[in-house]
């Protein structure tokens, strides 16, 4: 028993309106990986993890390194738990302070982050990697 024309027509249309949607799909595919290779994304995951893994390092730089030379300095004194206290606690308010201290133990570890990535990217003559030569 043959199609009718009409049930040939609609399977042709479906057949079309199939094939529209694959292309959709690739060439939102090729989109995607286009946007991946121009914008460095790969690069940029690599960065992440790679400074996640430094954030690491330099954590444990800090607090074995260089938190106990900051404690010898300050002759023992914990940095986190300096502050100024703006209002004392009473029984209906908790106390209102400023923790200086933990403000200034994280620019300390922020700029050990920064001067170990410096160091290791200048040991590692990453910074003349992309320089034009003359």
């Amino acid at each position: 028993m043959a199609k009718s024309e009409k049930a040939i027509r609609a399977d042709e249309d479906r057949k079309i309106a199939a094939a529209a949607r694959l292309k959709g799909v690739a060439s939102h595919g090729s989109g995607f990986m286009s946007f991946v290779r121009e914008q460095g994304v790969v690069g940029l995951a690599v960065g992440l993890a790679i400074g996640t893994a430094a954030g690491a390092s330099v954590k444990v730089i800090v607090d074995e390194f260089i938190s106990p030379i900051v404690a010898l300095l300050t002759r023992g004194v914990d940095l986190n738990s300096l502050k100024w206290v703006i209002l004392e606690k009473t029984a209906d308010q908790p106390e209102v302070a400023i923790g200086w201290g933990a403000i200034l133990s994280s620019v300390i570890t922020l700029l050990a982050t920064a001067f170990v990535i410096y160091q290791l990217v200048h040991i590692a003559k990453l910074d003349r990697i992309d320089k034009k030569k003359d």
